[in-house]
């Protein structure tokens, strides 16, 4: 639907809906842009990110593709580098690894061997907490980060869901975009702008405090707010927003300040973004720290399915805030 621009910041919205909204913008606006996936057009996608835009834009621009994963995105590869805008969207962020031939050895490497652009965006739902086990509910982006040559982001809110998504389609580099399944309706924010664009590579302070710094992204974001606001601690939550490449200087910023640091993820903890944040900090803000830095991650398993099992595999508010309650008493 087409709303004002005066309107559009008294219509609230999904997180999933900011998603739709960052594509049709984007579709609107430039016509290289055009989206590619299983089930994305008449079905509008496995959660309904794309639902409404096969309408819209007809079927050149909204292609429904057979189910292979490193089929559909080496042709998004191809057409990025013929100088389109193609935007991939994958069912489950576990079926990434069906396209890692095509995202690492080819996509991430274009530019460097080329010096061309490769304006690629890969969309993937992720995370657990909606009993999808252990082959639907992966945080996979610790495969990614690191990798020379890509982009990685994980909006943690509506407006960045918006945002980091038109960021992602105007980069010139590949970038992978994570977004929480179990944020998609949870989430409820005003429609941003058409003009919003959210910096990659810039953390956000989600909220201030002197005692310790909890570094986050994703869906931890939030478990790492009610935590804190459980505690009553004077915490602060730094939300990555782009995992890899991460904002280091607003790392080090807030470990100088706080002293204390707690790395949050999702990821079993062998994997994710974490190790990097720990790396940084164990080589340029050791001298900062007054305890020992903590990471609170699920263990080196898949995810579980049983309920029972998941809600104790992946970090809570209350284990958050335990975890954050040892460190704090150091």
């Amino acid at each position: 639907m087409r709303v004002g621009r005066k309107l559009r910041a008294t219509v609230e919205i999904t997180y999933l809906e900011a998603v739709t909204a960052a594509l049709r913008d984007a579709l609107r606006e430039d016509e290289r842009v055009f989206l590619l996936g299983e089930d994305i057009g008449v079905f509008g996608g496995a959660f309904g990110a794309t639902k409404g835009l096969l309408e819209e834009f007809g079927p050149e621009r909204v292609l429904d593709t057979p189910i292979s994963e490193e089929g559909f995105v080496g042709a998004a590869v191809g057409a990025a580098w013929m100088g389109e805008r193609p935007v991939v969207e994958l069912q489950f962020a576990d079926f990434a690894t069906c396209a890692l031939d095509q995202l690492l050895t080819v996509a991430a490497k274009t530019h460097w061997r080329s010096g061309l652009p490769l304006p690629l965006v890969v969309r993937m739902p992720s995370g657990g907490g909606v009993r999808g086990g252990p082959f639907h509910a992966a945080s996979p982006e610790g495969l990614f980060a690191g990798q020379p040559g890509l982009k990685v982001v994980c909006p943690a809110t509506v407006e960045d869901a918006y945002g980091l998504t038109r960021s992602a389609i105007d980069d010139p580099d590949p970038v992978l975009v994570f977004e929480h399944k179990a944020l998609y309706r949870r989430l409820r924010g005003p429609l941003p702008p058409p003009s919003l664009r959210t910096p990659l590579g810039r953390a956000r302070l989600a909220r201030e405090g002197a005692d310790a710094t909890v570094v986050a992204y994703g869906a931890c974001v939030w478990t790492a707010l009610e935590a804190v606001e459980r505690l009553g601690a004077d915490v602060e939550v730094l939300d990555l927003r782009t995992v890899w490449p991460f904002d280091a200087e607003a790392i080090l910023r807030s470990l100088t300040k706080t002293s204390r640091l707690l790395v949050l993820q999702e990821a079993a903890r062998s994997t994710g973004a974490a190790g990097l944040v720990l790396s940084l900090v164990a080589r340029l803000g050791f001298e900062s720290l007054d305890a020992p830095p903590a990471l609170h991650a699920p263990p080196d398993t898949p995810v579980p399915f049983a309920p029972e099992l998941e809600d104790a595999y992946l970090p809570s508010v209350e284990s958050t805030a335990a975890e954050l309650e040892r460190l704090l008493a150091y």
